[in-house]
Formats: structure tokens, sequence, C-alpha cells
């Protein structure tokens, strides 16, 4: 039941209204391992760093039952590098630099020992990369899960429509699904979507939950109302760690499933975004995480009768 990441591991630099972060440790796939360990073991990582990446931070990884055989380590250059200020609303950033040092010719490479997992799940990298991973695998998981942004469906359309056509379930926000789909309605626009290729569809919305779909089948997750946000950086990304690493445990990919995991998947993103970075994610313990799905169960849970 292995499950296969790839994406980023990097240096992060954020402002937000209630701190400065310094310069963190981040990266798409870093926080999905980090979620989905909670779940599933072994997590097998394909990414890529600089000479500058921390070994402390391979270590702590190493640790939680994470691989690195598929971590390239490129001596004599620097991690990719992001840094960025979060407006008041915490759901508006803007990007104050990106350095994309090693990942400016990054080329996965499976290794052998992560051939045959059941899961993969593909984060934010652009489409060439994305089906470079798919390609290589020499047996199909049983379940791929794709995470995109705008700006492949700008620069890279015609790759972007190939990998969803090998993939079953597709993560983006609401003006990423509204844009891929050229439809307004989130409804219309996951219809159009489904038709593309994926079996699933999930359209992340923040601070305001996440929906489902599939076939004629919608669900909506809430997300949980917080006392502090100090960082969104990264909370989709463990939302999407949190989901597939249930999927993985359970090995059960049936709507019903999927429903459960992204309650679970909204709970670690709710931890996320508690502290910068992934610090409240390491330390996550199975009963704050019992208790945080329970208070999920709570949100939605209520008795009506009917008139």
């Amino acid at each position: 039941m292995a499950l296969t990441v790839v994406g980023t591991m990097a240096f992060d630099e954020i402002e937000t209204p209630f701190g400065k972060s310094g310069k963190i440790i981040g990266g798409s796939a870093t926080y999905i391992a980090w979620a989905a360990s909670n779940f599933v073991q072994p997590v097998n990582q394909v990414s890529v760093v600089g000479e500058d990446f921390p070994q402390a931070e391979m270590d702590a990884l190493t640790a939680r039952g994470v691989a690195l055989d598929g971590v390239q380590v490129k001596k004599g250059e620097k991690s990719f590098y992001w840094s960025g200020k979060y407006h008041m609303d915490m759901n508006t950033r803007d990007s104050l630099v990106t350095d994309l040092n090693v990942l400016a010719d990054f080329n996965p490479v499976i290794p052998d020992s992560y051939q045959g997992s059941e899961f993969l799940i593909l984060g934010n990298l652009t489409p060439q990369v994305q089906m470079s991973v798919i390609e290589q695998l020499t047996v199909r998981p049983k379940l791929i899960v794709m995470d995109t942004m705008n700006f492949w469906m700008e620069a890279a359309l015609d790759d972007l429509l190939k990998v969803l056509q090998k993939v079953d379930v597709l993560m983006v926000n609401d003006s990423e699904a509204r844009q891929l789909s050229g439809e307004y309605s989130l409804v219309k626009a996951a219809k159009k979507i489904l038709t593309m290729g994926p079996r699933y569809l999930i359209i992340k919305k923040g601070e305001h939950g996440a929906l489902l779909f599939h076939e004629n089948h919608v669900f909506f997750a809430p997300a949980m109302p917080l006392d502090d946000v100090y960082d969104p950086t990264g909370a989709g990304d463990t939302f999407a760690g949190g989901f597939i690493g249930y999927l993985a445990k359970t090995r059960d990919i049936s709507f019903e499933n999927m429903k459960t995991a992204i309650i679970v998947g909204s709970a670690m993103a709710s931890f996320c975004v508690e502290k910068f970075g992934t610090s409240r994610l390491r330390e996550v313990t199975h009963e704050e995480l019992t208790t945080r799905l329970e208070q999920f169960v709570q949100l939605v849970n209520f008795d009506i009768d009917l008139v």
C-alpha cells in the first residue's frame, strides 16, 4: 500500500499580518509527506534539492517513515526558494521572489524500490514532469491524484490536457476550476472537467471547505473555524496529503470513502495553518487528530424533522 509523492522540497520566506517566518522549509512534497505519513508508511518521496537543503530536515523525514531514494541532491546548486506576503484576508497573497534554482531542469527518476506503489500523488509541477513520472511506472497505480495551477493552464494547456487523461483525481481551487472549464458555476465546471479524463474532481475553497465531484454525486466538506490562522502556505498540499494518506491506509477508493478522506484532509490542513511552515504538522498527535476529526463530525451533524 505504499504511496509515492512527487513535488517540491523548498525554502519559503513568509510574511502574514501576524508575523514573519524567516527562511523555513516548504514545498508541496514536504507538506504532503508530513501529512500522509500519519496514515501510511513508507511515503516514497520524489523531488530535487540543492546542496543547501539541511540534512536535519532529511533525517526528520526519514524518521517519519519517508523514503528519500527518489530525492536528487544537486551539488553546488541551490534549492527552490519562494517568498510571499499575505493580505489581511489570508486568501490573497503577493509572490515577492520565486527562484526556481534546481527546479528549473528537474527530471524526476523513479527508483526501482518505488515501483509497484498503489497510490501516486503528483504535486504542482509542469505537466511534462507529471507525465514523465506516469510513463516511468511499470505498473499503473490503483489511484493517481494530481494537483495543478492556473499558470499551467495558460502556459502548457495541451500538455496539461494529456496528463488529465491519465489521472483519476484532479485537485484545483475554485478559480482554477473556472479557468480550466470556462464555466462560472462550479457544478457546470465540474461536469466539463470530468469529461477531460479524471473520474473525481476536488475543488478546494480554502477557508470555505472543499467539494468532491464524481459522476452525478457531489459532497461538500467544511473547513474548521479556527481562532488562529497564522500561515495558509501549504494548507492545500497538507489537505492533499491527508486525503491520499487516508486512502492509501484504507485501500478503498470508493466515493463513500473519499468523502471520509476529504474530512481527514481538511482536519490535517486545519493543523497546518496554526503555525508557520511544517512546524505544527510535525507535532500533531494521534489523540489531537482524533479530537479534531470528532469536531468535524459535530460541525456537520444535525437532526431534522421533515415537514
